[in-house]
């Protein structure tokens, strides 16, 4: 057999220096299209259910959150194990496939279940949710939002946080094979309604009225059209509040005068932050905020970079 393959070779000169040079032309392809990661992805074929439920204690996210969500997930075939993470206000129930189970039949099969799961879990406590399809080592890129010297002052901790957010953090993900982008440092704006006491009862309004009025009052609302031939008129309510001025113009009740109660009336509404349990900073020159891209799974790390 080698006899007749070297025969052939020296007797065709031309035809294996084709097949040589289409070897090699289609090594060099495949050396460009190459996926490059820092280290081999050797991550289970997993997804996550994490769930925040800010008020209760870790016994109580594994009795109320944890259980039920491995119970229902239990019977998913090519399941080979479900692992859970309780702590206080959060839980973590990782199911592990098998390496020959497509991740989005999986995740498919995870979220019909959860439908199940979350019919058993307390009304308020929290809502399941599936985390992005990423792998533990799906971090490939970290960037800072900064302002430039000389801008301090005009962008604090909190408008660099929203620049974060609503802007780079929404192109990021647009990108191809971007999994999810992870925001970290700055303050989360917030609006703050402090109610008072003291006006609270002089004007007779409950905390639940309050909450109900905010809740109800901050939308928009739409009312069909008036046909005036050839014209249409739309009708449009505009109550989506924009600032703390706008909170506190909604009205919490009438009396029995006909006055309008206001949420300004029994609270002071103010611009705030989230509670935060760290920071970002950057060389002793202040506070920053960033975020960390986690690519798509089985992507290529260089082709996202790039």
């Amino acid at each position: 057999m080698f006899d007749r393959l070297i025969h052939f070779s020296i007797h065709h000169k031309l035809i294996i220096g084709l097949l040589t040079l289409a070897l090699v032309a289609w090594g060099g392809y495949s050396l460009t299209h190459l996926p490059i990661d820092a280290v081999p992805d050797i991550t289970t074929n997993q997804v996550v259910v994490y769930t925040v439920a800010p008020s209760l204690a870790a016994g109580d996210i594994e009795r109320l959150v944890s259980f039920p969500i491995e119970q229902s997930v239990a019977t998913i075939p090519g399941r080979q194990e479900v692992r859970s993470f309780s702590r206080f206000g959060l839980s973590v129930v990782t199911i592990v496939f098998e390496d020959k189970t497509d991740i989005y039949w999986a995740r498919q099969q995870v979220s019909e279940r959860l439908l199940e799961a979350e019919s058993q879990i307390p009304a308020g406590i929290g809502r399941p949710e599936l985390s992005p399809v990423s792998t533990g080592l799906g971090e490939v890129y970290q960037y800072l939002v900064r302002a430039e010297p000389g801008y301090e002052k005009q962008y604090d901790a909190r408008e660099l946080r929203s620049i974060q957010d609503w802007i780079v953090r929404r192109q990021l993900l647009g990108t191809p094979g971007v999994a999810d982008v992870s925001s970290f440092g700055g303050l989360l704006k917030q609006y703050e309604v402090a109610l008072d006491p003291q006006r609270l009862q002089a004007t007779g309004v409950t905390v639940d009225q309050v909450y109900q009025a905010v809740s109800q009052g901050n939308q928009n609302a739409g009312g069909a059209y008036i046909d005036r031939s050839p014209t249409a008129y739309y009708i449009r309510t505009e109550g989506l509040a924009q600032t703390p001025a706008d909170i506190g113009n909604i009205v919490v009740r009438t009396t029995q005068n006909g006055l309008p109660v206001l949420v300004r009336d029994v609270a002071t509404v103010q611009l705030g932050s989230a509670v935060r349990y760290g920071a970002m900073t950057r060389n002793q020159e202040g506070e920053v905020t960033g975020g960390i891209v986690l690519m798509l799974k089985g992507a290529n790390a260089n082709d996202v970079i790039k």
